[in-house]
């Protein structure tokens, strides 16, 4: 498995690394997602989840979102590269594969994206970024799993960078970077599915996802990604 893993970083071309991440997050997107979507609806068949907007949702709408994002995974299956070029050049250190390793790395990637994702997202909301950059993704008023990756090109670049800005400064498991994306689209399928657990019950500790389906509906606030332990630390931020 290491040597695998080890062939796989330092002899496959860069164009060929790119082509395996886009690759990869095509199959979360779409397949992934669709697998999401049927648990959703398996769900509230039977009364755990509720739609939290009834209304529904246009067809040329999901149409928009997945031809932005293919847009933005073009854009994720390059950010590979500068990545691998600098694990290759020894200023990226890579930790053994242990299960320790893989998941203390998953949790640590999520929380770093956490605050990239706020920092970013709350650039989005200044006027010239919301009229010209952020619009896109707020074209999906009412959010579905197709918006999770419908971004503009620069928004989607900006977002692309968690692993870049943290994976010099701190050792990482590859295998925790390579999961990480995984963990990272669970959690935004959750706020982007149009479900919550419970009915109207926004305090359910499983309604992680509820604030940014809300943010979509209202445009404001909510600029978390999962959590929302840095839009109470900065409320004076949220307007």
């Amino acid at each position: 498995m290491q040597s695998l893993i080890e062939n796989i970083l330092y002899d496959f071309s860069y164009w060929s690394l790119s082509a395996l991440s886009f690759g990869y997050f095509m199959v979360l997107y779409f397949g992934v997602g669709a697998l999401f979507l049927f648990a959703c609806k398996r769900l509230e068949r039977v009364k755990l989840l509720h739609k939290i907007e009834l209304k529904p949702v246009e067809k040329k709408q999901t149409t928009f979102e997945i031809a932005h994002s293919i847009k933005s995974i073009i854009i994720f299956g390059f950010s590979v590269i500068p990545v691998i070029y600098l694990v290759r050049t020894d200023f990226i250190v890579l930790l053994p594969n242990t299960w320790l390793n893989i998941m203390l790395g998953i949790v640590l990637l999520t929380l770093w994206n956490e605050v990239h994702f706020f920092v970013v997202h709350r650039l989005m909301h200044f006027n010239f970024f919301m009229r010209h950059i952020h619009f896109i993704h707020h074209k999906s008023r009412i959010p579905t799993i197709y918006s999770v990756y419908s971004f503009h090109w620069f928004e989607a670049f900006l977002l692309s960078t968690v692993p870049l800005t943290i994976l010099p400064f701190i050792p990482f498991s590859i295998v925790a970077v390579f999961i990480y994306p995984l963990a990272s689209i669970l959690l935004n399928f959750a706020g982007h599915c149009n479900y919550r657990f419970g009915e109207g019950k926004k305090d359910h500790w499983l309604n992680f996802g509820t604030a940014h389906n809300t943010h979509h509906t209202k445009g404001r606030k909510n600029y978390g990604f999962a959590l929302n332990f840095l839009d109470k630390l900065f409320s004076g931020l949220n307007k």
